[in-house]
C-alpha cells in the first residue's frame, strides 16, 4: 500500500480558519483513503497541540514522516502555508513526487497504480 502525505495550511488567523483548514485536510485524506492509499495526515495528527513543544519540532518530526511517504498531496493553498512549502522543499529534493489534490486527481490515480 503506498503511503500519501497531506500537506496545506494548519494555522490561520481565527480558530474558526485553523478549524477550516483542518476540516479541508480530512476531506482530502478521506478521499486518498478511499482510493486505496494509507494516509498519514498531520492536521489531525497533532491538531489543537499548539505551543505543547517548539514549533520547530512539529516540522522536523512531520519531514521525518514525510521522507517514508511516497506522495505528497497538497490540499488548497498549500502554498500559503509556511510549513507545507518548506514539506514540498523536502519532498522535490529527495524525489517524492508532490501534486495538487485540486488539480491531479488522474495524476494522483494513476499514481496508486505504478509499480
Amino acid at each position: 500500500m503506498k503511503v500519501a502525505y497531506v500537506a496545506g495550511p494548519y494555522r490561520a488567523s481565527t480558530p474558526y480558519q485553523t478549524l477550516l483548514n483542518v476540516q479541508e485536510a480530512s476531506r482530502v485524506s478521506l478521499e486518498l483513503w478511499k482510493m486505496g492509499y494509507a494516509v498519514i495526515c498531520p492536521h489531525k495528527n497533532t491538531s489543537m497541540f499548539d505551543g505543547e513543544c517548539e514549533e520547530l519540532i512539529w516540522l522536523q518530526g512531520y519531514l521525518e514522516i514525510l521522507s517514508r511517504c511516497d506522495l505528497v498531496v497538497l490540499t488548497h493553498n498549500w502554498d500559503e502555508s509556511d510549513g507545507a512549502i518548506q514539506e514540498v522543499a523536502h519532498a522535490d529534493s529527495t524525489g517524492i513526487p508532490v501534486m495538487s489534490f485540486h488539480k491531479g486527481l488522474d495524476e494522483i490515480r494513476g499514481f496508486l497504480n505504478r509499480e
